[in-house]
């Protein structure tokens, strides 16, 4: 089911921009189905480009790179926003494990070969960090198969409204409920256009100040290299 994978760790969502209706509305047969395919879409596509930026109270972190939705890898540049570059440099992750190749003064966009060296491997933690949950949503939005559409409305995905994404037309809808944790529809908004195409996801974590975003085809997709130590899905 959608976001099924990710929603651990969610919060409230808070709604971004677009045309917002009074309240939301059921999806009609059509959006269901666009909804239950646009994880399926990122998997067909193998990858997409990303930026995610994630929130904090001592300024925002950014990651812009590729995930491989096959692969289950993700890698890219992170930049701190408002706090110092402590954080700058290389990430490569999967469901469990984060791989940091600190830089002093990292690239706009990550090298399509990764260093060979220098990388420290930590485990990807699952709650208590805004970028290791950010990060693992963005690896949950791809799957091999797609979800059902007529579960989707009665789980609690709603239409919110229309709205764009560099000039394209996109509706705005919310996910259903995790079938481990009930009350949680609305948690994670997608922006799809009319094929299912995934173009941003907006969801608050609870370690976060304020939602995280994940915006698509931002640069070029560039196929992820695995690091020493990184063996992706087949």
């Amino acid at each position: 089911m959608a976001a099924a994978a990710f929603a651990a760790g969610a919060a409230v969502l808070i709604t971004g921009g677009g045309s917002e209706p009074d309240a939301p509305r059921a999806l009609t047969p059509d959006e269901a189905n666009r909804l239950a395919i646009t994880r399926f879409r990122n998997y067909e596509a193998r990858g997409r480009a990303v930026t995610i930026t994630v929130p904090g109270t001592a300024g925002a972190l950014t990651v812009t790179g590729s995930v491989d939705y096959r692969g289950k890898i993700g890698y890219g540049v992170v930049h701190g926003t408002g706090r110092d570059a402590s954080s700058d440099g290389l990430i490569e992750w999967t469901a469990d494990s984060v791989y940091i190749h600190p830089m002093t003064d990292a690239p706009a966009q990550a090298p399509a070969a990764p260093p060979r060296t220098g990388w420290f491997r930590r485990p990807l933690r699952s709650s208590g960090s805004s970028l290791d949950t950010s990060l693992t949503i963005a690896l949950g939005l791809g799957s091999d198969r797609p979800d059902n559409a007529e579960l989707l409305p009665q789980n609690g995905a709603a239409w919110w409204g229309r709205d764009q994404v560099d000039g394209r037309p996109v509706d705005v809808m919310t996910g259903p409920s995790s079938p481990d944790r009930s009350g949680t529809a609305g948690n994670v908004r997608y922006w799809v256009g009319p094929d299912g195409t995934m173009y941003r996801v907006r969801v608050t974590v609870g370690s976060a100040p304020r939602p995280v975003d994940i915006a698509f085809d931002t640069q070029k997709y560039v196929p992820v290299a695995p690091v020493p130590g990184v063996t992706p899905k087949q």
